[in-house]
Parts: C-alpha cells; structure tokens; sequence
C-alpha cells in the first residue's frame, strides 16, 4: 500500500483542524485595546493548540520520510491519531471559555495525553510494518521522549487536580518546548 495518501489524508485533515481551532476564538466584543485584553485566555490556548497541531503535523512528516510501507494496522492507527486531533478545537474552546474550571482543563489534558498515545502507537505500527531493521526503526528505537511526555500528561493531570487546574496547561506547554524541534535522527539520516 503507498504511504502517499495517508500522508495527503493526514495534512487535509490537520489543515481542516487548525481552521476548525481559528474558527472558535473570540472575536473582542468592541473595537478597544481594552477589549483585546478580555480575549487573552482564548488567545493563549489558541496559540498552543496550534503550535501543537503544528509539531505534530512537522513529525508525522519527518517520521514518513523513513516511512516505504503502511497497511491496514497503520491506517487504523493514523485515523485514531487523526480523531484525537480533531478534538482539538472542542477542547481549546471550552478551555479558552472557562480556563480556571478542572473539567475543560483535565478534558484537555486528557486529549493533549490521547494524541501522544496515538503517535506512539503510529510509531509502533510503522515499524511492525517496516520491518526491525528497517532506517525508521533504527531511528526510532528509542522512544523514550514518547514515553516521558505520556508520563508528563499523567504528572498534569494529576497537579491539575489537586493543585490547580492551570498546571495542566503549563505541563503540557512544556511537552510542546520539548518537541518543538523535530527529532533530529531523521535530519542526522538524510545528512
């Protein structure tokens, strides 16, 4: 099976996302600088839904760049990280709307800890298909950051309900600053 169109599926799809994610923030309700300020929290978890939408899509594109065969496990398993994306815009909004209340955060944490699941599994299901000696799983034979922002999502959730619900948002902003740089064992392998 050509990875091709799973690759055009997945950048449609995190296109329409991302327009879904501009589409739910708040318009200020006057034309004041003041009224900007009063749109700063849907601003804020705007910025990071999109720059997390943004790292995704920059390491499913890395990631298929070692990528020669997919079959049917691997569909399945890009469409299940796919639909965890396309939550996306749902839970940045109600985020945005009530920032300070637990359930939006722990919902969104929840998602945010859902995507880095279902990358991993991607991963995992790539190589299956590749094969182990593969270049992609050389490349990836270490997992270790998937595993520790999966445990970083754990770590969120649990501050966000028993500390406060912002921390949360602030241990998955540094998931992002942690894969905000594509894995450079790719760009090491076409160098």
């Amino acid at each position: 099976m050509s990875k091709g169109r799973i690759e055009i599926f997945t950048d449609g799809v995190v296109a329409i996302v991302m327009t879904l994610l501009v589409l739910e923030l708040k318009q200020p309700k006057e034309g004041t600088w003041q009224s900007l300020l009063g749109v700063e929290r849907h601003f804020i978890i705007y910025i990071v839904s999109f720059v997390m939408l943004a790292i995704y899509w920059n390491n499913h594109h890395h990631m298929f760049q070692l990528v020669h065969k997919v079959d049917g496990r691997v569909l399945w398993a890009n469409n299940f990280f796919l639909f965890t994306l396309t939550l996306f815009p749902f839970t940045t909004a109600w985020v945005g709307e009530f920032s300070e209340n637990l359930a939006p955060q722990i919902t969104y944490g929840m998602i945010m800890m859902l995507a880095n699941i279902s990358y991993l599994i991607l991963t995992t299901e790539l190589i299956r298909v590749n094969g182990n000696n593969s270049e992609l799983a050389k490349v990836f034979e270490n997992q270790r950051k998937s595993y520790l922002s999966i445990g970083l999502n754990v770590l969120g959730l649990f501050l966000g309900w028993y500390i406060h619900p912002y921390l949360v948002l602030i241990v998955n902003i540094v998931i992002l600053l942690m894969w905000f740089i594509p894995d450079k064992r790719i760009e090491k392998h076409y160098k």
